[in-house]
């Protein structure tokens, strides 16, 4: 996975991405070398991922499913309400994929997948049942990453994931804490871990983001594995430009953010609250999201995480 991120402006200007999927195989294409098969959407990025779906083929991993073998309890504000929401995260059978569960006597359930995503500002959200859950991206990065492939997770208080310390390092360490172990049907069994694997290369561009004046970063690993992300990933926090927090709040968000769960940088200052984890910190930490992003296309206790090498460019 390969990712640059580059920030040239003074104030936040509209950008493009650009993400490019190639097969991790040259004998998958045909032949030679294919060109991607290009894909535009200005309307969400949830259009990329569904169509990123259809074009993936379904492969073993060698793997069983997982889920983790104790509970789960962790408490913190949602970024954009203020809200104080506890989250359980429960073991669950093998073929239940990530699911949230919430609302009155917890009697809506929202799977983790593309299906019931729809479009928010500055999260990710999920819908079902009329209720939604924002702000899970960076749990779902941690399950996916570490491999929690089957989780009840149960959500009181709110319908906002908490934004803990801004990064997933804090699911990431309760996850090891936890343990992992197999998952199993009704009837005792485990069942295979199944990925999406792209066949061919797939070009996605779209629009409609912003960014803040922090330079130009990029980052790089291979193979994208749960050490690698304990280690480079899993710790870098989300960021935001501090000429930007009025506006953002005016429109009722960032009500929970602070100087203790966000970097923030200014246009004319820089890095408000130093130090960094990292010196591409923000580089990284969208390496997260998109993690999270992308682990909606796991089903039925599959993995989300395209079997790819991946190219994201922000321009």
């Amino acid at each position: 996975m390969l990712l640059n991120q580059s920030l040239r402006t003074l104030l936040p200007r509209s950008v493009r991405h650009a993400i490019t999927f190639f097969c991790c195989h040259a004998s998958s294409v045909a032949g030679e070398a294919s060109s991607p098969v290009p894909f535009s959407s200005e309307a969400s990025p949830i259009a990329w991922l569904r169509v990123l779906l259809q074009l993936c083929h379904w492969g073993a991993t060698g793997k069983t499913q997982k889920t983790l073998a104790r509970e789960i309890v962790m408490s913190g504000t949602g970024l954009h309400s203020g809200v104080d929401v506890v989250v359980r995260l429960f073991p669950a059978k093998a073929g239940e994929g990530r699911y949230f569960v919430l609302g009155d006597n917890l009697s809506i359930v929202i799977p983790a997948c593309i299906n019931f995503a729809v479009g928010s500002a500055l999260c990710t959200t999920l819908s079902g049942q009329g209720m939604k859950v924002r702000t899970t991206e960076h749990l779902l990065s941690a399950l996916e990453a570490m491999g929690v492939d089957n989780c009840r997770i149960e959500m009181v208080g709110g319908d906002e994931v908490p934004l803990l310390d801004g990064s997933a390092r804090r699911w990431v360490d309760a996850v090891e804490e936890a343990t992992l172990c197999d998952a199993v049907d009704d009837y005792g069994r485990c069942i295979e871990k199944l990925a999406p694997f792209v066949v061919e290369p797939v070009h996605i561009l779209y629009g409609d983001s912003f960014v803040p004046a922090i330079g130009c970063q990029w980052f790089s690993c291979f193979p994208m594995d749960e050490f690698v992300y304990v280690k480079d990933i899993s710790s870098a926090r989300t960021f935001c430009i501090y000429e930007e927090i009025k506006r953002m709040l005016s429109h009722g968000l960032v009500k929970g953010g602070s100087r203790q769960n966000s970097m923030i940088c200014s246009a004319h200052r820089g890095w408000l609250n130093p130090p960094l984890h990292f010196q591409n910190e923000p580089c990284r930490h969208k390496v997260l999201d998109l993690i999270g992003d992308l682990s909606l296309l796991a089903q039925y206790g599959s993995q989300g995480l395209p079997v790819a090498h991946i190219l994201v460019y922000k321009i």
